[in-house]
């Protein structure tokens, strides 16, 4: 295989090994968040108020930055 070919392999799973790493630290923030807002309402005697609140706010994050990112990487092809 030639140096060539050898990055154009490298570029076809670059793609892949971002959307999984996007993956593991969108789970990894829902989960964080979630037990913090676990804990906080639990030490404030709420209901899941916060728990789900905090949950959402590391979705619409994680995934606004997973945009950001797809639509800068979009600019550079």
């Amino acid at each position: 295989m030639t140096t060539r070919q050898q990055i154009k392999h490298h570029r076809e799973y670059s793609h892949i090994l971002m959307m999984s790493a996007w993956g593991f630290s969108i789970v990894i923030a829902s989960f964080l968040f979630m037990y913090i807002g676990y804990k906080l309402d639990q030490w404030l005697n709420t209901p899941p108020t916060f728990m789900f609140g905090l949950f959402f706010l590391a979705l619409v994050t994680t995934i606004g930055k997973l945009y950001q990112e797809a639509w800068r990487r979009r600019k550079d092809v």
